[in-house]
């Protein structure tokens, strides 16, 4: 019984669900620290954030030599000490070797990005994006190719029309034995002591289509696929991170569809371990939701992606939060993880100057994005008077 489920989940972690009662009580005092934050000039003594993150494609084999460059050259000088490479399934595995993409890095590849980041003083994670994100327009990726009898619409939605992304199953039986060896596979490969999970923009969760989810509620499906992927990093003592923007509520905050959730996720925010980090995601407003999550007890990293001004403003809530709220809550605001939405290659491409192709995607976004990070990361290097 999945209610059952979630209750035991919940016992063992050590959470409880608050009263519904006291919901409107609890999103005042929230609203009240905020605004009251808002009004507290931020000091020359601010304390500076310890996560400088930046995150990116994997680079194709071919431009590992550039990679290696810009990771030794281009990171410490920036001031970044997190690369959040986010690999999906473009990795040679050896134990499921079915669903490596065409093209997918060796693990020499990977291993001489890891020494690069080693010899760089920076803290490189990987990333596979799970759940959802396991389609783009009309290409399914290859966990579903390799593993069809994982997809949560089976027979649904032919050359993926009429949906964002297809999701896998998380409660199909063989999924997680997949899925815990990509992982285990990729973390070994990198050498990482944390695995970002992704998770982001889940839409197809509890479909009718599936006989296995149909009717069930969403948070809980959601919390589930959460506690299962983080029990398992944690019995290999890695720490997970994850995207956020399921466990807001699109619907009450105005913020929508695609920056948080309006399928009811949001609740699984209450079933789910603490110290999973969060990736609070927003590209054109500076919203309060690092400040939610930390109330609500999680590490979290404010997100930008193309607008300067919006990265930082997100900039200045961390370092007023982390100036002048409790010990507890300050110590939450961990720092920032600049996106980017483009391979590495031409990143660094753009970063030293060069001729630059987007891979498919669109040069504007790209040239903005290295903007972004280039204000973001001269403002953080201000802070240590660099």
């Amino acid at each position: 019984d999945q209610r059952c489920e979630c209750a035991r989940l919940r016992r063992r972690h050590g959470y409880r669900r608050r009263p519904e009662a006291t919901d409107d009580i609890f999103i005042g005092m929230r609203l009240l620290i905020l605004a009251l934050l808002a009004l507290v000039p931020i000091t020359a003594a601010s304390p500076t954030p310890p996560v400088r993150g930046l995150h990116l494609m994997v680079p194709a084999s071919e431009d590992i030599p550039l990679a290696v460059r810009f990771i030794k050259e281009a990171l410490p000088k920036e001031g970044v000490n997190v690369l959040v490479l986010e690999f999906d399934y473009r990795y040679q595995f050896t134990r499921r070797p079915e669903v490596a993409e065409p093209g997918a890095l060796s693990a020499e590849n990977v291993k001489l990005l890891a020494s690069a980041c080693k010899d760089a003083g920076v803290r490189l994670i990987p990333e596979i994006n799970l759940l959802g994100h396991q389609s783009w327009a009309k290409s399914t990726g290859s966990l579903l190719r390799a593993h069809p009898e994982f997809d949560e619409t089976p027979g649904k939605f032919p050359q993926n029309e009429g949906i964002y992304c297809r999701s896998y199953c998380p409660l199909h039986p063989q999924v997680h034995d997949v899925v815990f060896d990509l992982i285990d596979e990729l973390a070994d490969a990198t050498g990482a002591d944390a695995f970002h999970v992704g998770m982001d923009e889940v839409f197809l969760l509890g479909d009718d289509g599936c006989l296995r989810c149909r009717g069930k509620d969403k948070a809980k499906l959601f919390a589930q696929e959460v506690l299962a992927l983080h029990d398992h990093l944690a019995r290999s003592n890695r720490t997970m991170w994850m995207w956020g923007d399921r466990f807001l509520d699109g619907e009450t905050t105005g913020i929508g569809k695609w920056e948080a959730s309006i399928i009811k996720t949001h609740r699984a925010i209450t079933l789910v371990p603490k110290d999973v980090v969060i990736c609070d995601w927003h590209y054109d407003r500076a919203l309060p939701t690092t400040e939610h999550f930390a109330i609500e007890g999680f590490p979290v990293l404010a997100c930008p992606w193309r607008k300067p001004d919006v990265a930082l403003t997100q900039l200045d809530a961390i370092r007023r939060v982390r100036s002048h709220a409790t010990d507890a809550i300050s110590s939450r605001m961990q720092g920032v993880l600049q996106t980017t939405w483009a391979s590495m290659a031409p990143f660094a491409r753009a970063y030293f100057g060069e001729q630059v192709s987007a891979d498919g995607g669109s040069s504007s976004n790209l040239v903005e994005a290295l903007t972004c990070f280039r204000t973001l990361f001269r403002e953080l290097r201000a802070f240590d008077g660099r």
